[in-house]
């Protein structure tokens, strides 16, 4: 659990939670989750020493649970968000090779690779605290970030909530990246007329996991909105200044609500996209089926008639055309050999060998 004071002098950090909140600014305490399961206690103590109320049992539990969605909700005294992050897992860049030597299964794992683990925030007037997963790259990113010099501090504690909620929305982008390389392997190999496509429950799976992705974004979408609308609710302050601070903190929370949905919209774009892929396959096979029973039913009609010719021939009677003749396999071999011709050149003529052209 780390301690920071935001305001005036600066930004720093405390060695513990202090006996009484600081003349100005605010506190920042930021906690892994299962440290934020040791020290709740402390933690609650310190909230009613500072005369802000503790935070309510059911809240415990949400900020404690792992796989809980992102939602919204509040109390008198603060404000609750969880908010699950969209990151690629450490390692899951490593998984993809290139699309020469790589397999299918490598694609697929790297598509399953995302973390999605929820990152608590309960936001007081004064205080702002954080329940994030023990590897979490947000809080140390903006630890490091407001204590470099010339940095601009948060105003409130909503405000830092916000600014590290579009962080973690904006960090997609990488995501987006990974997300877009495995897809577009995926339909490369879907495509590949020279590919016997058989990995359909590796397809099926990647599939599944944008849908989980879509969920998420979903449930990111309406708990900002629940956060926006709380937010248009609260009471007007009457100082210039605070009224300034509440309109930043609207056009934070709208900037975050659309960053959101230009998520959502891409994921289900890449969602689209595969199953196109699935549709421009299936309709490629049966193509190529179609030309494959296209050019059987050419040879098929080609050798029926060659067949003709040597079943007559072939008939156990004395007396047939050319069977007495030193020259009769001759005629019938030309005449099998120009009628085989004949019916090649027609079909050719008539398109149906060779490549279809419109």
């Amino acid at each position: 659990m780390r301690v920071f004071h935001v305001g005036a002098p600066g930004f720093r950090e405390l060695d513990a939670l202090p006996e009484a909140l600081p003349a100005e600014g605010f506190l920042w305490i930021g906690s892994a989750r299962r440290v934020f399961e040791l020290r709740q206690g402390e933690l609650q103590a310190a909230l009613q020493r500072w005369s802000l109320g503790a935070l309510v049992d059911l809240h415990v539990s949400d900020l404690l649970n792992n796989q809980l969605p992102s939602h919204y909700d509040y109390t008198s005294w603060y404000d609750l968000l969880v908010f699950r992050r969209l990151a690629a897992a450490a390692g899951s860049q490593d998984l993809f090779v290139d699309d020469e030597h790589g397999t299918m299964a490598s694609a697929e794992r790297a598509l399953r690779a995302i973390d999605t683990s929820p990152v608590g925030f309960a936001v007081f007037d004064r205080v702002l605290i954080t329940v994030h997963p023990t590897d979490c790259a947000v809080h140390e990113h903006f630890a490091a970030r407001l204590a470099g010099a010339g940095a601009r501090l948060p105003a409130s504690p909503p405000d830092l909530m916000l600014r590290m909620v579009n962080h973690m929305v904006d960090s997609y982008l990488d995501l987006r990246r990974l997300l877009t390389r495995q897809l577009g392997y995926l339909q490369q190999r879907l495509l590949d007329p020279k590919s016997r496509f058989g990995d359909w429950s590796v397809l099926l799976q990647s599939r599944t996991a944008l849908h989980a992705l879509e969920d998420t974004c979903e449930d990111q979408r309406s708990a900002m909105q629940e956060w926006i609308d709380a937010l248009d609710e609260w009471p007007e302050p009457a100082e210039a200044a605070a009224q300034r601070e509440r309109e930043l903190l609207r056009v934070r929370s709208r900037d975050v609500l659309e960053h959101v949905e230009r998520v959502l919209s891409h994921v289900r774009r890449l969602e689209h996209s595969a199953e196109t892929a699935v549709q421009m396959h299936f309709s490629a096979v049966a193509h190529r089926t179609n030309d494959i029973m296209r050019t059987l039913t050419v040879l098929t009609a080609v050798f029926l008639p060659l067949n003709l010719i040597t079943g007559f021939f072939g008939m156990n009677f004395d007396f047939l055309p050319l069977v007495h003749s030193s020259n009769g396999i001759w005629v019938a071999i030309w005449l099998m050999l120009a009628v085989g011709v004949g019916l090649a050149v027609f079909f050719w003529r008539k398109r149906y060998l060779g490549e279809q052209r419109r």
